[in-house]
């Protein structure tokens, strides 16, 4: 009987050691993590109400809504991964900026199968740009003629895309779509393994997955731990909705070269018409006590276009003028196991030509197919070193465009410079003498032909055609003096902007480059697929 009590009690310490030894081995899993570990445990549906979901279980978690934000978690919820998206505010946005869709985007946009959200949103088809300096103009058409009649590019209200996306992305049942923000990201040992965030009636909570996105647009919080953001702010854009506007062109993006700088106009539904108007620099007249108003009415009233004057007359007097600062930020990533980032978080350029939603579209391209043949995300140490050609594949489209938006908007701003003056005037001149001098420019704005080597040239070309014309029929010493400053000038506009996206990865980053890539990859993606 002594040896069954003896026998019980050995057995029962041998349990209860076990017990807490498992107990140890557990937290020193998660010691690395200084936050709260809660479940996630509410989630958005697509009619707003919360639903029940078991978020640890997630593959992904994108963090931002936006565009890029929506059209990735739709995409990887097709490919049968479990998404969480975590957004601050899933309320419609209401933005001056994100509303011109080129058509190389929408082409992405169909290669999502997203094509339908710019559905039932009043969206305005777009075939070019007009271009006015000085009383003259000039159409630049998109080169759509080996396209399906509906490819072109899209305006609307970028509210309205934005919430049609995300509806999409909602009706997947491996989607879930949460209001929160996010305040930090979950570390240990050098590897992000979630987030931290606060619901919105103030809980906090931590989700966890195998990989992190983070989405969270150009005030991103959360980008400093995984780039080097270098954000320069050339100058702000004031906003203004005209309306019942009959613009010169119609289904066209109009652009002015006004003094100091750009304006632009383009439809954005069936009865309004976008007005932005770029001040330089990072200080822009007061709203508040009239300034504002002042300014669009004596400087910029007198440049737009006769036949936009009494819309845009009306629409100052109307009152609802907004602004926002212009951001550019070249791509710096530190690849960080368990994390990426992606859109205006990641990369931004000048939002003149309009190309933003073109590369963050493009992107989830990219990235979509590279994680497509993964079955197991697990690993973060190999998954992160397997992901880093995304930067390399990515720098067609996005260099090209990148440039694009800072060299043209140096060039179409004016200046007191003989030389820069110069290079404005044969930018507009080249551009007008049609055939490949208007088709060339407008295919790489547009996102139809994403070659760098080709917007270079085009570029080069215009500084020459301006030094042609300085020149003939006869040279004097001034002339000759500011065509060597409008060389040198032009050099100094387009060779920074190449240095910050990356020489190499913006000129060798074609077919060789790709392969070599994908064949020192070809071992890591065996060891996921298997």
């Amino acid at each position: 009987m002594d040896d069954s009590y003896v026998l019980g009690w050995i057995l029962c310490s041998v349990m209860a050691l076990v017990a807490l030894c498992g107990v140890v081995l557990r937290r020193q899993k998660w010691k690395g993590i200084s936050m709260r570990t809660e479940p996630v445990k509410t989630v958005l549906t697509r009619n707003g109400e919360c639903g029940s979901a078991d978020a640890s279980h997630a593959d992904i978690i994108i963090v931002g809504a936006g565009v890029a934000g929506s059209a990735l978690a739709h995409t990887l919820g097709k490919d049968g991964r479990r998404v969480q998206v975590i957004e601050r505010d899933l309320s419609e946005p209401d933005r001056i900026v994100g509303e011109l869709l080129q058509p190389g985007g929408y082409l992405k946009l169909i290669e999502l199968g997203l094509e339908d959200c710019v559905e039932e949103i009043d969206a305005q088809q777009v075939f070019g740009y007009a271009l006015f300096k000085d009383g003259k103009h000039t159409q630049l058409s998109y080169p759509l003629e080996k396209f399906h009649s509906d490819v072109s590019g899209r305006s609307f209200h970028n509210g309205r895309f934005i919430q049609r996306m995300r509806e999409k992305s909602a009706s997947l049942p491996n989607v879930h779509l949460e209001q929160g923000t996010v305040t930090s990201l979950l570390e240990e040992k050098g590897i992000v393994r979630g987030v931290q965030y606060k619901t919105k009636d103030g809980r906090e909570l931590t989700a966890f997955a195998s990989l992190t996105i983070v989405c969270d647009g150009c005030f991103s919080n959360l980008r400093r731990s995984l780039c080097n953001p270098k954000v320069d702010i050339p100058s702000s854009f004031v906003g203004l909705v005209l309306e019942n506007c009959h613009l010169p062109y119609s289904n066209h993006g109009h652009v002015i070269l006004a003094d100091p700088s750009p304006i632009l106009f383009y439809p954005i539904s069936s009865t309004e018409t976008r007005c932005l108007v770029d001040v330089p620099g990072q200080k822009v007249p007061s709203i508040a006590n009239g300034e504002m108003a002042n300014y669009l009415k004596t400087i910029v009233a007198p440049q737009v276009p006769p036949e936009i004057y009494d819309s845009f007359v009306a629409a100052v007097d109307k009152g609802n003028i907004r602004t926002m600062p212009n951001r550019s930020m070249p791509a710096a990533p530190h690849p960080t196991p368990g994390a990426l980032l992606m859109g205006d978080a990641f990369n931004m350029r000048h939002p003149l030509t309009g190309g933003g939603m073109t590369v963050a579209l493009s992107d989830i391209v990219v990235l979509r197919d590279l994680l497509r043949p993964l079955h197991d995300l697990n690993d973060a140490p190999m998954l992160c070193k397997y992901l880093e050609s995304f930067y390399t594949l990515r720098k067609p489209v996005a260099s090209t465009i990148n440039t694009l938006a800072g060299a043209l908007y140096k060039v179409f701003c004016a200046s007191p410079d003989q030389a820069r003056k110069e290079m404005r005037q044969a930018c507009f001149d080249y551009l007008s003498l049609g055939g490949v001098c208007s088709a060339g420019p407008i295919s790489l704005l547009s996102g139809l032909n994403p070659r760098p080597l080709s917007l270079v040239l085009h570029f080069f070309a215009v500084a020459i055609y301006s030094l042609g014309r300085l020149l003939l029929p006869f040279p004097s010493p001034k002339r000759i003096w500011i065509g060597a400053r409008l060389i040198s000038g032009a050099s100094g506009i387009i060779f920074p902007i190449i240095k910050a996206e990356g020489v190499r990865q913006m000129f060798f980053s074609g077919d060789s480059a790709c392969i070599l890539q994908s064949s020192s990859n070809c071992k890591m993606r065996e060891e996921f697929t298997k």
